[in-house]
């Protein structure tokens, strides 16, 4: 197998607290400090993607709430395509790429505007065919999905879409669980292998969203051919908000990166039978008969 150079996708969802300056101190320390290739924002139209009573309810656990209802929550942390825009641009100062994931139609038109390099589909959303048949027709970059709560059959369904699209090549699918932490008994990493051997000579590569606690099974899932590694990014993790827990700290990236290329730039046979760093070592060392 080909190990590619192993892409770490810094995912800062909401847990910017609705402040574009958090969102924006989150991309420099990202790129400058923790190496990442990619930071991923979300973005969501609330009043599409909510029934009006999920809108008006109260948020299932208040202590993490921005607002009185989960509608009021959700806008709280929703940033508009024009402060989307701007961390685009910032992103593009601060050399990392700039991506979003979108849970709507609405949210989907509006980030294609920008033409990021690549649109994440949340695990959440991989059934949304109006909306993933609409990407396939009207935006020309990867397009990422998770697979997170999904059956072989709904999989199936997905990845046909693409191939009927002409759009299965620039396809790149995560193996996911979705919990928030997954304990590691639930990571299931042999999906990635299973993903491999049914789909990787369909789509353009497979990622692994991971959330669990540490960075142990992220060099696991690469090693197994997942060549995209997504894991949630805060500035600290005892923030409000229910994804600050399963979210790695600067510090989890930054090693997590160190890691990953330091394993991808072990990941190879010998080239000669003995190395050059061996010869010195060899004429040293090596038992002789006399």
């Amino acid at each position: 197998m080909e190990y590619l150079k192993p892409i770490v996708v810094a995912e800062i969802g909401c847990n910017h607290k609705g402040d574009i300056d958090i969102a924006k101190e989150m991309i420099k320390t990202a790129s400058v400090y923790c190496k990442a290739d990619a930071v991923k924002f979300q973005k969501r139209c609330n009043h599409e993607l909510l029934t009006e009573k999920q809108y008006n309810a109260p948020h299932p656990n208040p202590v993490n709430a921005y607002g009185k209802t989960y509608g009021e929550h959700r806008e709280f942390l929703e940033f508009t395509v024009d402060q989307h825009k701007e961390l685009k641009e910032f992103c593009e100062q601060m050399s990392i790429i700039y991506s979003t994931s979108v849970w709507d139609l609405t949210s989907a038109k509006e980030i294609v505007s920008l033409m990021p390099q690549f649109i994440k589909i949340p695990s959440a959303c991989n059934n949304h065919f109006k909306m993933i048949e609409w990407l396939c027709d009207n935006y020309n970059g990867e397009i990422h999905i998770s697979l997170g709560m999904t059956t072989r059959k709904e999989e199936e369904l997905l990845i046909r879409l693409f191939e009927d699209k002409g759009r299965s090549k620039d396809l790149i699918i995560y193996v996911c669980t979705s919990g928030y932490p997954v304990p590691f008994e639930d990571v299931c990493l042999l999906e990635i292998r299973r993903l491999r051997d049914a789909y990787g000579n369909l789509v353009k590569q497979i990622g692994f969203s991971g959330h669990h606690l540490g960075i142990a099974v992220d060099v696991s899932a690469y090693t197994l051919g997942a060549s995209i590694i997504e894991r949630h990014y805060t500035l600290n993790r005892t923030w409000k908000g229910t994804d600050h827990a399963a979210s790695l700290e600067p510090e989890g990236i930054r090693k997590l990166k160190r890691n990953l290329d330091a394993v991808f730039a072990a990941l190879h046979y010998k080239k000669k039978e003995i190395l050059d760093i061996e010869e010195i070592q060899r004429e040293k060392l090596k038992y002789r008969e006399y």
